[in-house]
């Protein structure tokens, strides 16, 4: 709980910081960075960090919890921090590093803001610092200890046991541990980061979600070729493993992450995903049918044609095993290859979509919020949809 010092102190600045939080954290990145480029190499992400997404992610988390604080003394918001201890652990963040943050950091605040950074405002932002690095260090370490890691040592080798196109510019690898040893307990709708060596030597890390059962020793992610050339930021890993990666090699991966799993109630489900984000689905409905689970399950996606429809048959195959599912696509340019396919944007219009559902959402940003706000209007309660985010969490909808 924020002192009643502090409280008052973080009310009256809230609106300066927070119009001043885009400036503050590129400042602060940049002058980390100069200062420590180590941090670029296996930890952050040089193409969010090249457009921006980190910082404003930072900025986001930064206000969301201090505006909770304030808001509510009383309570911490045990959403966003699970959300941001997820990403923390699946790139080894450890105590350490959060005192290198609040350095930089609080440099760039004071650099920012000037004379409007008394004593009294930074020992009162200097409060809301810690308590968030607190809680935040708090369930890393639970995390860590869950996973059986040790905090900071995530990465395992693991051997490409297949690869497979699935469309045009998705490629799937199925996985083993290198070792010999069992694989670590992971959950449907759970990511793991591939940490991988780039040309220029240094090392980049990108989260990709499990498309198939994470029960037993294997693995498997399935990575989209993103949009860019060889050596542009953001697509840069992805282009990397497309080109270079086949059966026999080894890639470097971490201990399963991610607060967005599927929960082990018999209350109906709605996956509803859109593009690339089919792969969390995918992987619950895998599991779903290796439990021979009868809950009933609503299938929902959006894509622009049937051929870039990754893992398309596998969904409604593992659909049709499952003896209360049914699947709905939609698609911007349909084919005759899904002729009961809807054209066009996904729409609910006439789903019956059963309001005690619990909904995993996973897709492009704008995708999502349209959705969630049609699932509120059908009478979903927010607290049942949850969603996943490849990348940096740019949206922190209201989860009451």
């Amino acid at each position: 709980m924020l002192s009643a010092e502090s409280t008052a102190a973080v009310k009256a600045t809230l609106p300066a910081v927070a119009g001043a939080l885009d400036e503050i954290t590129t400042r602060f990145y940049a002058t980390m960075f100069r200062d420590r480029p180590e941090l670029l190499d296996g930890m952050f992400n040089r193409g969010n960090q090249a457009d921006g997404t980190q910082q404003r992610a930072l900025a986001g988390s930064i206000a969301g919890f201090a505006a909770a604080l304030v808001d509510d003394p009383g309570t911490r918001p045990d959403a966003l921090l699970a959300r941001i201890a997820h990403k923390h652990t699946a790139v080894g963040v450890t105590d350490a590093h959060y005192t290198i943050v609040h350095k930089y950091l609080f440099g760039a605040i004071a650099e920012v803001l000037g004379d409007a950074v008394t004593p009294q405002v930074a020992e009162a932002w200097d409060e809301v610092y810690w308590l968030m690095a607190g809680a935040l260090i708090a369930q890393e370490a639970r995390l860590y200890q869950e996973a059986g890691v040790t905090p900071g040592e995530i990465w395992r080798p693991w051997t490409v046991v297949e690869r497979h196109e699935e469309t045009a510019d998705v490629t799937s690898f199925l996985l083993r541990p290198a070792d010999g040893g069992p694989a670590p307990a992971a959950k449907a709708g759970q990511y793991v980061s591939v940490r991988t060596r780039m040309p220029d030597g240094v090392h980049q890390v990108r989260q990709y979600s499990l498309s198939a059962d994470p029960g037993g020793d294997l693995r498997r992610i399935t990575v989209k070729r993103v949009a860019g050339t060889d050596t542009a930021p953001n697509g840069e890993v992805s282009h990397l493993l497309h080109r270079t990666v086949r059966p026999g090699d080894e890639l470097t991966v971490s201990a399963p992450c991610g607060d967005v799993s599927l929960d082990e109630a018999d209350t109906p489900l709605v996956l509803v995903s859109a593009g690339i984000g089919c792969t969390p689905m995918v992987g619950m409905l895998a599991h779903l049918a290796a439990t021979g689970s009868t809950r009933r399950v609503l299938v929902l996606h959006a894509d622009t044609t049937p051929p870039a429809h990754a893992l398309r048959a596998e969904t409604r195959e593992l659909a049709d095993r499952l003896p209360h599912a049914a699947t709905e696509f939609w698609y911007e340019q349909p084919t005759p290859a899904e002729p009961d396919a809807h054209t066009g944007l996904m729409d609910l219009t006439g789903l019956n979509v059963p309001t005690d559902a619990t909904v995993y959402l996973c897709g492009p940003l704008p995708f999502m919020r349209t959705i969630r706000t049609r699932l509120l209007s059908l009478g979903i309660p927010a607290h049942h949809i949850h969603y996943e985010v490849f990348g940096p969490d740019l949206w922190l909808p209201d989860t009451a």
